[in-house]
């Protein structure tokens, strides 16, 4: 193995590439159009364009992917995660290329990635489980039928694929329908592949799970667990390791079924087999993502194990990295830092990062897939960067947080970081006897705050602002002023500049003006209220409701789809749906008029 070619971007095809370079082999990075000009691009020994700008026709394209290969000399593939990472037939064309594949073998893939049949093996090795579907449910008939038996709420999820993506949980009958077709949707979406099936849905659990390794010669490892509960749309945004506040009771059943589970399916590479924690403590297995985690840093952090390394070791046909089960040593947190905006529900927006300054000092480790003045598109991922802090126990790694969180800034586009700083504060994550979160805390707890709270939901953007030393009894304190009263105060100090009373008011208010009228994240001011606007920056999925319908305020109406999620755009008033002005497939922009409601 000498060159790989990495089929993947952002921050992951940057992590692959500089231990391709660790590891002394050449990288082959890929991309989009839109992803010319990102950060894994110019990592990498040499760069191709894929054409295309959708994930379809870019990372998804599997005979362009090839022919790359072909074409560069490429003599293995990595396929980071999402996208085709947990494609069977995409690792055995790799394979049939005479290509190495740096995963699992095809046909664990298919028995694992496949959570139907990963559930069938589960049973078999006598892991715990839920009731569910047996096979893939092929319409909302059979969820329902489902729920009719097991009761509510029950989960739809993606068969092949993870990340929260096609995935949706029923809490009413009546949301069945649109549920389902939404899960497919999102599915074939992200994953090229529509199947789901349904089980049971635990209420308020943790989601606990372990990293394995697995080489060739049959020997498996547990390298450590991880807590990943703080999450929003079935997707997280918070993980820990280790797993705090587990017994050893349940620590040993999480080892012994995920080693019992990966021996089972001939594993092999990284892997991480995932499981809910009750309220009561029952353990139930969730599924197997056969490929690296997103979190994996956080294991590496407290294993002294580098898994991207370990995955290109055990692809040659190498070793483990060590025999048995590494204790794990200090704690690790990894807040994901997403373009989301958290004040609007953690709606997705793309857009171009203006400035990016990174955190620095003890245990702070930074993996990023973009710098200033860089894109962030809409066809893709909303992630960013990944913020990795370590300390020597959980509280310390908490400490070391706050000041980390605090440092990290981000300007040009919303990020997910006002959430992070204000949940390494909340009593229910930080808590030193118990962890108080769970997979639905976010939705049921946190979110009730983000209305009246202005770090999240601003009345208008801020002004920019410049911060000056000044000298109070002698004691050097920092003011914080907006831009424009700073600069109008400067020029209202030379003759000539400013007002011709030589106040600063003038200028401060135009200042102020522009300020607020460039900003981003704010609700569109239309002069006619029965205009109904769109609630993010993407593209039009579908119309729930037809035109001439009579709608209530808060009634779904509307599926928009950015970065590979959708959302619904409920009506803002009771009246009648009128004159829609967007349809399927439709490009819109943030706060952008679709429609009306009236009398």
């Amino acid at each position: 193995m000498q060159k790989v070619l990495i089929a993947n971007r952002g921050e992951i095809a940057v992590r692959i590439i500089r231990a391709c370079d660790d590891a002394g082999l050449e990288s082959v990075a890929v991309y989009a159009g839109v992803d010319a000009d990102a950060l894994h691009v110019n990592a990498a020994t040499e760069a191709w364009a894929l054409g295309g700008d959708s994930p379809a026709d870019s990372y998804l394209n599997v005979a362009r992917l090839l022919d790359i290969a072909r074409r560069s000399g490429a003599d293995a593939v990595h396929p980071g995660y999402g996208f085709l990472s947990e494609n069977a037939d995409f690792a055995q064309a790799v394979l049939d290329a005479g290509l190495v594949w740096i995963g699992p073998a095809p046909e664990a893939i298919r028995v694992l990635g496949n959570k139907v049949s990963a559930r069938e093996l589960a049973i078999r090795v006598g892991a715990p489980l839920v009731a569910g579907s047996e096979g893939t449910v092929e319409t909302a008939a059979d969820v329902r039928a489902f729920a009719m038996e097991h009761g509510l709420p029950v989960a739809i999820k993606a068969a092949f694929g993870g990340g929260g993506r096609g995935l949706k949980v029923v809490w009413d009958m009546d949301a069945i329908e649109e549920s389902f077709d939404s899960a497919v949707r999102e599915s074939t979406a992200a994953f090229g592949r529509g199947e789901c099936f349904v089980e049971r849905f635990l209420h308020k659990p943790r989601h606990v799970e372990a990293q394995i390794l697995a080489d060739t010669r049959g020997n498996v490892i547990v390298v450590g667990t991880r807590d990943c509960s703080l999450q929003r749309r079935n997707q997280k945004l918070v993980e820990e390791a280790p797993a705090p506040f587990l017994t050893s009771a349940q620590r040993a059943q999480i080892y012994t079924s995920a080693k019992a589970i990966c021996r089972a399916a001939g594993y092999t590479g990284a892997g991480t087999v995932e499981y809910l924690l009750a309220q009561d403590g029952t353990i139930s297995f969730l599924e197997v993502n056969t490929r690296l985690q997103v979190e994996h840093p956080i294991t590496e952090e407290t294993s002294g194990i580098d898994l991207v390394l370990a995955q290109l070791t055990i692809a040659a046909g190498g070793p483990l990295p060590v025999a048995a089960d590494p204790e794990p040593r200090g704690h690790s947190f990894e807040f994901r830092i997403n373009a989301e905006d958290v004040g609007r529900g953690f709606l997705p927006c793309p857009g171009t990062v203006a400035t990016f300054t990174v955190p620095t000092g003890p245990g702070i480790r930074v993996d990023t897939g973009v710098r200033a003045g860089g894109l962030v598109p809409a066809q893709f991922d909303s992630l960013l960067a990944k913020l990795i802090v370590t300390g020597a126990d959980r509280q310390q790694a908490l400490r070391r947080a706050r000041r980390a969180l605090a440092e990290f800034e981000i300007t040009g586009l919303p990020t997910v970081l006002p959430f992070h700083r204000a949940v390494v504060r909340a009593p229910a994550f930080t808590g030193t006897d118990r962890l108080g979160v769970h997979t639905g805390w976010i939705q049921a707890d946190f979110t009730e705050q983000l209305p009246s709270d202005p770090q999240f939901n601003p009345a208008a953007p801020e002004a920019p602002r410049h911060t000056i030393s000044i000298e109070v009894d002698g004691r050097r304190m920092a003011l914080g002023l907006p831009a424009g009263l700073l600069d109008a105060l400067v020029r209202g100090a030379r003759p000539g500049n400013g007002p011709a009373d030589g106040s600063a008011a003038g200028a401060f208010s135009a200042e102020g003006t522009a300020g607020t009228a460039t900003g981003t994240g704010s609700p569109a001011s239309h002069a006619d209220p029965s205009i109904l606007s769109a609630t993010m920056g993407g593209s039009v999925v579908k119309w729930l409701v037809e035109p001439g319908t009579a709608v209530t305020e808060g009634d779904p109406v509307l599926v928009l789809e950015a970065m590979k999620m959708e959302s619904i755009v409920t009506a803002h008033r009771t009246g009648i749906l009128r004159n829609p002005s967007v349809h399927p497939g439709d490009a819109v922009a943030a706060n952008s008029a679709v429609a009306s409601i009236g009398d």
